[in-house]
This record gives structure tokens, sequence and C-alpha cells, in this order.
């Protein structure tokens, strides 16, 4: 633990990471209790002053529950999480003034005077690490093996409050988010293109006879079919694309930095994919799409939705111009 936690770099599927953290539609929200029985249970069971439920954002951590912490949210470069974060390893400092890695972190030399620490990294079902259960005091301690496992214990059961929260924004059957995630992820980046004037692309896409797809061979095929036509959008897109199923057979893609032609590449590419796994499926059916996609540098009058909407409109005369 040589290095200092200082600017400690981020783990390599960080866009990744702050996609799927974003997605859960939890940073900036209230206290719940759900969240802080666990962390009033961490001071009970350890003993100790601090205990929190550490969320990493892109420049900062923030607190989705906190006893004994006044800080809503501290640098990410300072925090002793983001090395959790970027090792997906749990971390123990019993006592941080004997440690060259941390002797020198604002967080020990200043407020709120660390001396201990030990945390434990939350993650999402998809591997990525979205912050940590830790506990901190301004003395040193101990901390046994027993101890971590004990924490490792809780650290499940906050991960377990975080999946209920994803099942509401993705959709259990892809895995993409669902109309809720999408909207929420969506608002975010839209207002970064906004401000920034990016040229955004949004591309409709309606899987083509899917009621034929359940009435000619029955609804777990039809869910087959959904999940391949799932796992081509998101083989084929960027990872810093978000992608979403809607409803039943529509799906939509929302690419930022990405104009008219750039967009319709990015739909040529995933057309070849589909005609590819077509070939090697054998399957009885086809998967076949229409598509519509709107592109545009965005101005503050404009909403989303409505956007959202023109795009859904170009796809159903793309789909009834083809037949």
């Amino acid at each position: 633990m040589g290095k200092k936690m200082q600017g400690y770099p981020k783990p390599e599927n960080e866009r990744t990471r702050l996609t799927t953290l974003r997605s859960l539609n939890i940073l900036d929200t209230e206290p719940e209790e759900r969240f802080d029985r666990y962390t009033r249970l961490c001071t009970k069971l350890f003993n100790v002053p601090i205990a929190l439920v550490s969320l990493m954002d892109d420049e900062r951590q923030w607190f989705k529950s906190r006893q004994g912490m006044v800080l809503e949210e501290s640098v990410r470069d300072s925090s002793f999480c983001s090395r959790v974060v970027f090792d997906g390893a749990p971390l123990v400092v019993e006592n941080a003034l004997e440690d060259p890695g941390f002797i020198q972190n604002p967080l020990v030399t200043d407020f709120p005077s660390v001396r201990f620490y030990a945390g434990y990294p939350l993650f999402h079902s998809n591997g990525t690490c979205l912050g940590t259960l830790c506990l901190m005091d301004q003395l040193p301690r101990r901390f046994t093996d027993h101890d971590l496992e004990s924490l490792n214990d809780m650290a499940t059961m906050v991960e377990r409050e975080l999946s209920t929260l994803h099942l509401a924004t993705s959709c259990e059957l892809t895995s993409l988010s669902n109309r809720r995630g999408f909207i929420a992820l969506a608002h975010q980046a839209f207002n970064v293109c906004v401000r920034e004037q990016i040229p955004l692309s949004i591309v409709f896409f309606n899987l083509n006879k899917f009621k034929h797809i359940n009435d000619q061979y029955g609804r777990a095929e039809g869910d087959l079919a959904l999940k391949a036509f799932a796992e081509l959008l998101k083989d084929s897109f960027r990872d810093s694309d978000l992608v979403a199923r809607l409803s039943g057979d529509e799906f939509v893609a929302l690419l930022t930095s990405t104009n008219a032609s750039q967009a319709q590449e990015a739909i040529d590419r995933f057309q070849m994919s589909v005609v590819n796994y077509n070939s090697n499926s054998g399957n009885a059916y086809e998967i076949d799409f229409s598509s519509g996609a709107l592109s545009i540098i965005p101005d503050s009058d404009e909403q989303f939705e409505a956007l959202l909407a023109r795009a859904d409109g170009l796809m159903s005369q793309n789909k009834k111009a083809n037949g």
C-alpha cells in the first residue's frame, strides 16, 4: 500500500461503471431506512463512530447512508473508497499514520482526521463496483479476519438493496434499462449535450413480426428472440451509448457525440450483426427490425420526451414504407 490514495486511478470499466450507477437513479436522493439500518447496525456491531454507504460518482463520493458523518459527499481523489473501487477488493487501514499510502491523505491530516478505515466493495450484478460499505474511526484499531467476514455479510445485504433498485430500472428479461431507467439516464446525457452543444442521435427500433414469433413458436421462443435482439444491440453499439427496451418489442439507443451519418453507420453495423446472427442461429424464423433515427444538436427549448416521440414516428414511417 505504498501508493498515495490521492489521485488514485479509475478502473478500466469506469464508463460502464458510471452508466450502471446512474441508471439506478439513486445519486442525491433522500436517506432511506433500508440503507440506514445497515450503517446503524455497523456502528454497533464494529463499535465505530462512522459507517457509510458510499457511492463513487465521477469526481466525488456521495453517501447514500451516513452515521457519524456530517458531510454528504467528499472529493473522490482523496477518498479511501476510491482505492476499493479501483481494486474491486476490500481495504483495511488500521492506522493511517503508519501507512505510507495514506499518511498524507487530506482526510487523515484534516477533518475528519481518519485513522482507521475498513471498506468492502459493493458490486452490481454486471460486475462493476458501485461503491463501498465502509467504517471509519479517529482512533487506530485492530480489524480481524472475522471482522472482515462480518463486514462482507453486511455489504452483501446492502448489495441486495441496490439490486432492488436495479430491478426497478432494468428489464428483467434482457438486462437492458427499462423505460424508467432509460429516461433517467437520458435526461442526464441530454442536459450535457445541451450545455456543451454536442450532437446526439436517438435511434428507435421495433422488432418486426414479434407477434408472429409468439403465435407461431410460443412465448418462450418470443422471449429468446427479445433476448437475442437485446444482446445484438449491446454488442453492436458503444459502451457509451444508452440502449434500452422501452416496451414489448420496442427498443431505443441514445448516441451522444453522433451526427446523422455516424448514426446511420451504427445502424448499418447493427444490421450486419443481425444478418450474421440469422445465418448462424438455426432458428426457423429470422430476426428483423425497423428503425428510425433522429439526429440533432439539442437546445434548451427542446424536451427529450418530444424528441423520443419524433424518433418513434420516424421508425413507424420507415416500417410502413418497407411493408
